[in-house]
C-alpha cells in the first residue's frame, strides 16, 4: 500500500514516520512557505521526529494525491470542507480517506465523516482514526491503544490489522457517531480540566470526569450512537492524554486562559465547544460542562464562578 499523509504538522509528520517505519510507501505533504513544511524541507526533522529519507516530501498537491491509495488528513478540523475542495479537484474516486483529527465543524456541529461525505467522498471509503496518545510518549517507545472507525467495516478491519504494531494497538471501531462526537468532545473536557488546574481546582477533575463521560453520553445517544462509546478509547479512555498530561494543548489552553497567559498553539476543543453546545440544543440534551466552557470562552464568564455552579447543581442520582 501507498500511504498519502496531507499535512505535516505534529500529527501528520509522526504518521508519517510512523507508517515508513512499518514498511509502507509514504508521500507527506505541506504547504510551501508554512513553518511546519519548511522546517521539514531543510532540516529533514522537526521538533519531534526525524523524517525517514524514503519519505517524499512536497508541497504539489496533485503529487501528493495521485501518489497514495490511502490518503490520510491531519489538519486543523476547521479548516477541512475547505481543504476538501481542492482535494476533490483532482481524481479521488477510488482512494480511501483516513482523517487524523478530531473536532466537529464550529458552524455546523457536523462531524467531520459526515464533512468529508458531504464533500463527495464516498462514504464506504472514508474512516476515522481516534484514541488516546502524545507523540513525546510514542516516541519515547511507550505504546497507547487508538481506534479505526467507518461504516464500512471492511475496511476498518484492514486498516487496523494493516496498521497496527507494538506501538500502537488498533482496535476495530464499530460506532462512528459515538467515536467521533467522544473524540471531539474529549478535547472540550480537557479545556475544562486546565481551567481547574489554573483556577486551583485540580480536586473537581474526577467528578468532571464521571459527569463529563455522562453528559456526553447522552449526546452520542440521541445522535443514534451507542452512548457506552463515551466509555470507551474515544472519550474516557482518552482523559489521560488530554486532562492530565503535560502534552495536552487543549489542558495547557484552559490552564493559560485562566491564568491570562496567550497560547499560540492549536487547541480542536475552542470551536468544537461551540459545535458541541449547537448540538446539544439540537437534540435537547443537558451539557452543563460545555456550556459552562462556552461561557466562559465566548461570554467572558468567571471561570471558577461558571464550574462552581456546575458541581453545585441541585443534589441528583449520579448517573441521571
Amino acid at each position: 500500500m501507498k500511504i498519502t499523509v496531507l499535512g505535516c504538522g505534529r500529527w501528520g509528520s509522526f504518521i508519517s514516520w510512523y507508517l515508513s517505519g512499518l514498511g509502507y510507501e509514504v508521500a507527506e505533504w505541506g504547504t510551501e512557505g508554512h513553518p511546519s513544511f519548511d522546517v521539514l524541507k531543510n532540516t529533514g526533522r522537526n521538533e519531534y521526529i526525524t523524517l525517514n529519507e524514503k519519505i517524499l516530501l512536497t508541497s504539489d498537491l496533485a503529487e501528493a494525491i495521485s501518489f497514495g491509495e490511502t490518503v490520510i488528513i491531519s489538519i486543523s478540523a476547521q479548516g477541512l470542507r475547505s481543504f476538501l475542495k481542492r482535494v476533490t479537484a483532482y481524481p479521488v474516486g477510488d482512494k480511501v480517506f483516513v482523517l487524523c483529527m478530531k473536532g466537529l465543524e464550529k458552524d455546523t456541529g457536523k462531524r467531520l465523516s459526515e464533512v468529508a461525505a458531504e464533500s463527495g467522498i464516498s462514504k464506504d471509503k472514508i474512516a476515522v482514526w481516534v484514541g488516546p496518545g502524545h507523540i513525546q510518549a510514542f516516541l519515547k517507545g511507550l505504546p497507547n491503544c487508538m481506534v479505526i472507525d467507518s461504516e464500512n467495516k471492511e475496511l476498518v478491519r484492514s486498516l487496523c490489522d494493516g496498521f497496527r504494531s507494538k506501538l500502537i494497538r488498533f482496535y476495530y471501531g464499530d460506532d462512528l457517531i459515538g467515536n467521533e462526537i467522544g473524540a471531539a468532545a474529549k478535547n472540550v473536557m480537557g479545556i475544562a480540566a486546565g481551567m481547574l488546574d489554573g483556577g486551583g481546582y485540580s480536586t473537581l477533575k474526577g467528578p468532571l470526569m464521571s459527569r463529563g463521560a455522562r453528559e456526553v453520553s447522552r449526546l452520542i445517544k440521541a445522535m443514534g450512537g451507542n452512548e457506552l462509546s463515551a466509555y470507551g478509547l474515544c472519550h474516557l479512555g482518552d482523559y489521560e492524554t488530554t486532562l492530565f498530561s503535560e502534552y495536552s494543548h487543549n489542558r495547557r489552553f484552559g490552564e493559560d486562559f485562566v491564568k491570562k497567559i496567550p497560547f499560540t498553539k492549536l487547541a480542536e476543543g475552542v470551536e468544537t465547544a461551540r459545535a458541541l453546545k449547537l448540538l446539544g440544543e439540537k437534540y435537547n440534551v443537558d451539557m452543563p460542562i460545555t456550556n459552562a466552557v462556552c461561557a466562559i470562552l465566548f461570554e467572558q464568564k468567571d471561570p471558577m464562578s461558571e464550574f462552581l455552579k456546575v458541581f453545585s447543581r441541585s443534589t441528583r442520582k449520579e448517573f441521571l
